[in-house]
């Protein structure tokens, strides 16, 4: 029997997931820092949308929309224990690679969208629409 099968540590390369990976599973101390800054985040934006904070709509959206990707940030931390640690960094890897793709896709969506009218085929002038009407 080699000494691959017969130590037990190397069970983990056979895709037996172990405790002994030494990965970061949270503690009551991470867990309330996490709810507490869940919390501030979410009462933020409440309080600039109730006390009418700003006096323009886009900049109370805006706030918001920075204060919601704070928030993603910090339930990934103190929530889903992401790092650069966990599982080798290719979780954060495959993070990486989802915010390049989604960034790519809205972009381009947004980026048609915009130059959508551009791109359309040329409005007819009013003589030219009777005298489609007019065709057989």
């Amino acid at each position: 029997m080699s000494e691959h099968y017969a130590n037990p540590m190397h069970a983990d390369d056979h895709g037996h997931h172990g405790h002994d990976d030494h990965a970061d599973h949270g503690s009551l101390k991470t867990y309330a820092i996490g709810f507490l800054l869940s919390v501030i985040l979410t009462a933020i934006p409440f309080w600039l949308v109730m006390g009418k904070v700003f006096d323009k709509s886009s900049i109370t959206s805006m706030a918001i929309l920075g204060f919601a990707a704070v928030q993603i940030v910090v339930h990934m931390i103190y929530f889903l224990h992401m790092n650069t640690k966990a599982e080798g960094g290719w979780s954060m890897l495959a993070l990486i690679f989802t915010v390049v793709l989604v960034v790519i896709v809205l972009s381009g969506s947004l980026w048609v969208m915009f130059h959508l009218n551009d791109n359309m085929m040329p409005r007819m002038m009013p003589d030219s629409t009777h005298q489609m009407h007019n065709m057989p």
